[in-house]
């Protein structure tokens, strides 16, 4: 059962009230969305946006008549909120996490911890790039920087050059063969399984990085989001690596030279962290950070 993280502190920031509209970037399963509308009731509405068509579909019972649906990138969010007519808005929601449904039965190996086919893509309709794509074509400085940078894991250069050698022998084609390449790189031993499980995690979360383009899109969506609130309204952004959370600082903290600059007004000085009953309750909010401003 997927829980929304932070969500007493998304309603918080984002402070819906009856009759508002607002934008959910990333809808998924609904959790945050559902709630801000039984803030916004009677008529308040929302526009859920999801890359990832299949999560769109297994979830739509759970909407109702005030959600509208739009299965496309926020990396277009000011072309789908002028397509659809969506004003004003009154808020806006990023939630980058992946969902329950995604990591445990989308069967696109997002999870070094289940045997699925290197996809992790999030619109495999797209005939979109793919982690078995990168892993097993990609030259090895590529992949280190890759590692390297979007991983920042230390053994990216080992990882490389181990993956460049199992690869002459087969094909890489699933979630286990990689994780095995991995573990036979670094040098932990198999009693640190703590340690590697986070090396796994890290190149797992850089190769899904690039395949989806997350950070770019990122950038784009959240500078588009300025434009198309009204003065007053809130954007939220919870993020759950670094990188992530380094966009959102920088551009809630405009300097001259930003085209933001003097548009909207940071909320929180520090990012915003899951309380530790929340962990206990839902471990995968342990990394989640939320950011907030308002538009001026």
């Amino acid at each position: 059962m997927h829980k929304p993280v932070l969500l007493n502190e998304v309603i918080n920031y984002l402070n819906p009230k009856p009759g508002e509209n607002f934008v959910d970037c990333t809808i998924g399963e609904a959790g945050h969305s559902l709630a801000i509308l039984k803030h916004t009731e009677p008529d308040g509405k929302i526009l859920g946006i999801d890359a990832d068509s299949s999560s769109l579909a297994r979830f739509k019972s759970r909407f109702n008549g005030r959600i509208i649906l739009v299965n496309d990138n926020f990396r277009n969010l000011k072309q789908i909120v002028k397509k659809y007519k969506f004003y004003p808005v009154n808020g806006i929601l990023f939630d980058l996490g992946l969902s329950s449904w995604q990591i445990e039965e989308s069967g696109r190996g997002f999870s070094f911890k289940k045997d699925e086919p290197l996809e992790m893509n999030f619109q495999p309709e797209a005939d979109s790039l793919t982690a078995q794509e990168i892993i097993n074509r990609g030259p090895e400085k590529a992949l280190r920087e890759v590692f390297l940078k979007y991983g920042e894991e230390r053994y990216g250069r080992r990882i490389a050059e181990q993956i460049i050698k199992e690869r002459k022998q087969q094909f890489i084609r699933t979630t286990f063969q990689l994780r095995d390449v991995i573990e036979n790189a670094v040098p932990y031993s198999k009693t640190r399984r703590g340690k590697i499980d986070r090396v796994l995690a890290r190149i797992f979360q850089s190769l899904r990085i690039v395949v989806n383009d997350e950070l770019e899109n990122l950038k784009q969506g959240i500078e588009q989001a300025t434009e198309i609130l009204m003065p007053g309204g809130r954007l939220v952004v919870i993020s759950f690596h670094s990188l992530e959370d380094r966009i959102v600082k920088i551009f809630f903290r405009p300097t001259a030279d930003q085209p933001q600059a003097g548009r909207i007004k940071a909320l929180t000085k520090k990012p915003i962290r899951p309380s530790e009953e929340e962990i206990r309750n839902n471990p995968r909010s342990r990394s989640a950070k939320l950011r907030a401003a308002v538009k001026l």
